[in-house]
């Protein structure tokens, strides 16, 4: 393959973004991602090298993948992550590089990220109460991703997403008040079907719909057209509003034909979809020495692999097999 060809699968989508995931440790033990008990961790031997990860990043570019989304676990909790990140950005062909992270650290790091050249993040936020969100995470802080939140606003990062999985009977009682951020405060706030991964449970699903019918119980919401090609959530914002709503919705609302990424798993595994068990092993090329040209092809294989679409809905029939900060989201 040619540096100047894309890289598609084999239903003719262009395959230009790779979410990475760094780690598999994070700092919260969120209800709906892990047991209590937490999971098995990779060992140092298991997990990629900041140095192999970068090998894969560079081939991707090659092959016309031009974003980058970091994401855990908590990214903020590996040794070394701003330095990583740093690399990452200066790859020639980047030029989209994003962050996921729950917020706890982030307050901490704010400077070191703008200053490494990041500037778009995802903070991970299910509830505003105090209470629930000490409860869902076993023990989480809320104020400390709040503080993370402003100094992310301060800093100047654009856009600030903010991620919030739609849970019936958990934060349902709270669509109005994430609405009123995105009215009063230029944030985007993005609300997600809850998805069936390992360790979580099928149960609390909260359709696209209904979180429709509570945001417009503010105001009038206004469809902002014109997305980009692979962008999964449709957007609106409210009339004479600061921020913007996002709508993701992979089990009401199926984004798979527009689907342009690959997941590369905290152990090198490369994922074809998030909704599917369908692996590939960069590790091991990786670790006999691989030159770009055949690291090429292993990302090419794996595009190859995508499914034409998911085959999970509401009776939450099937599970992805792998917990969720191994596979990064």
């Amino acid at each position: 393959m040619s540096r100047e060809e894309h890289l598609k699968d084999s239903h003719n989508r262009i395959i230009n973004y790779l979410r990475i995931s760094i780690t598999d440790r994070c700092n919260l033990r969120c209800t709906y991602c892990m047991p209590e008990e937490g999971i098995p961790l990779l060992s140092h031997d298991e997990i990629l090298t900041f140095e192999e990860i970068i090998r894969v990043a560079r081939a991707a570019a090659r092959l016309g993948v031009g974003k980058l989304r970091i994401t855990g676990g908590e990214p903020l909790v590996r040794k070394g992550a701003i330095e990583l990140f740093e690399k990452l950005i200066k790859i020639p062909g980047i030029r989209d590089f994003g962050l996921t992270t729950n917020g706890i650290l982030l307050a901490d790091y704010a400077d070191a990220l703008w200053n490494a050249g990041l500037r778009r993040i995802n903070i991970s936020i299910d509830t505003l109460s105090k209470a629930k969100f000490k409860a869902m995470t076993r023990g989480g802080d809320l104020n400390s991703v709040l503080r993370g939140i402003d100094a992310a606003a301060a800093r100047g990062f654009s856009p600030i997403k903010i991620n919030v999985v739609a849970l019936r009977g958990f934060n349902d009682d709270e669509v109005r008040a994430f609405g009123q951020l995105a009215l009063e405060k230029p944030l985007h706030v993005r609300f997600i079907e809850h998805m069936p991964m390992e360790h979580s449970p099928i149960g609390p699903f909260l359709p696209e719909r209904e979180i429709m019918r509570r945001l417009r119980s503010i105001g009038e919401l206004i469809e902002i057209k014109g997305k980009d090609p692979g962008e999964t959530a449709r957007r609106f914002r409210f009339k004479d509003g600061a921020g913007e709503i996002g709508l993701i919705s992979p089990i009401t609302n199926k984004f798979c034909d527009s689907c342009n990424r690959l997941r590369l798993n905290a152990d090198g595994l490369l994922q074809s979809c998030l909704l599917g068990n369908i692996f590939t092993d960069i590790k091991t090329p990786l670790r006999r020495g691989a030159g770009i040209e055949e690291l090429m092809g292993v990302l090419n294989e794996a595009a190859l692999k995508k499914p034409g679409e998911h085959t999970f809905d509401v009776t939450g029939i099937k599970k992805c097999a792998r917990a969720m900060p191994i596979v990064g989201g």
